[in-house]
């Protein structure tokens, strides 16, 4: 597609608006289907919303009263369009546990998995593709052989397992950690609300008991998830990489004198990471939609915790609200990916234009 031009000439920066346009596109899209998929998920799932709120011993005119109230006497597409301008708005409904508002009882929890999921994506792409690199360059070898070991491991154990074997061993039997929950009681409120990011918090204010204190709260939960992402991301690094290491380039610069380290390193892992970027976002997708047995089993408060209360106790509204913000997450994690790739690899951007 040429696009318009001036002159016979193509307009300066049309390029840059047609990707924009075309992105902006999709999301809108993927966003709309989101929407689509937790609305009738709410339909489906077998809770039911009036119940939850006004409890199973009301009468029958207390239930049709408060079920016209929520709109659910309705026609389907009219009560889709209503929840849709509520989430537009940032409306997810009246918490049932809480009584607050799902969109700031979101905000509260959220960056409790936000710093969980960070560092554990830290410890698996810093771990993660250096060992990819390694097994790929050492195929067959004992190298190779023990990083797919150590990766098969972290894939086939379940997390609550690891957490209880993290916290018997390094909690209970050696004190290299503290407990469950995020922080001991007596650290409560001693650092002011900036980030939300208790670690980052703590700095800030420059009071270093807490930030001691919640980093040995972090450390063995986030060292779990982080082992589980080191596992995925290590496997697909070596995965790209023995494609790359079969490639004639690689042959070519060896022949010319270049070191291997050089070329392993430099040259064909720089050729890989337009997908490891790809890896590494759904990575920390996964952390954080995927974290609610490890925040269950140490007590982390949360979003996974939120969603895991807020399910059992029926409360639709704040179930139905963390699915839409983890699927936001990964839309904004999927258009991010999509901008960086042309920063990390130059023929992209040809391709784009």
């Amino acid at each position: 597609m040429a696009g318009p031009t001036i002159g016979g000439g193509r307009i300066p920066g049309w390029g840059i608006v047609r990707r924009v346009l075309r992105t902006l596109g999709s999301v809108t899209l993927t966003f709309l289907g989101l929407t689509v998929v937790t609305f009738f998920i709410g339909r489906v799932i077998p809770i039911d919303p009036v119940l939850a709120i006004v409890g199973p011993k009301a009468s029958n005119e207390t239930y049709d009263r408060v079920r016209a109230e929520i709109g659910l006497d309705l026609p389907l597409p009219v009560q889709y369009w209503r929840y849709l301008l509520k989430v537009l708005h940032g409306d997810f409904g009246t918490s049932v546990i809480t009584s607050q508002p799902v969109l700031r009882d979101m905000l509260d929890v959220f960056p409790a998995t936000l710093e969980l999921a960070v560092l554990a994506l830290l410890i698996g792409v810093v771990l993660g593709v250096p060992l990819g690199v390694v097994a790929a360059t050492h195929r067959g070898r004992w190298q190779d052989h023990l990083i797919r070991l150590l990766s098969l491991f972290g894939y086939s154990t379940p997390v609550f397992w690891l957490g209880l074997i993290g916290l018997l061993l390094f909690y209970a039997k050696l004190g290299w950690v503290a407990g469950p929950g995020r922080i001991d009681v007596g650290y409560d409120d001693m650092v002011p609300t900036v980030t939300g990011l208790l670690t980052v918090d703590a700095l800030l204010d420059g009071n270093s008991e807490v930030f001691v204190n919640a980093l040995r709260h972090l450390v063995l939960p986030a060292s779990i998830l982080g082992y589980l992402s080191l596992a995925y991301v290590a496997r697909m690094t070596r995965s790209f990489m023995l494609g790359q290491l079969r490639q004639e380039y690689v042959l070519a610069a060896l022949a010319k004198g270049l070191s291997h380290g050089r070329v392993v390193w430099v040259h064909a892992l720089g050729n890989v990471w337009v997908q490891l970027i790809t890896v590494i976002a759904l990575t920390f997708g996964s952390l954080l939609e995927g974290a609610v047995l490890t925040e269950t089993v140490f007590s982390w408060p949360g979003l996974g915790l939120y969603m895991k209360n807020s399910l059992f106790n029926a409360d639709l509204n704040a179930v139905l609200g963390g699915t839409m913000l983890v699927g936001v997450v990964y839309i904004g994690l999927n258009l991010i990916s999509d901008l960086i790739y042309p920063l990390v690899d130059p023929r992209v951007r040809g391709q784009r234009r």
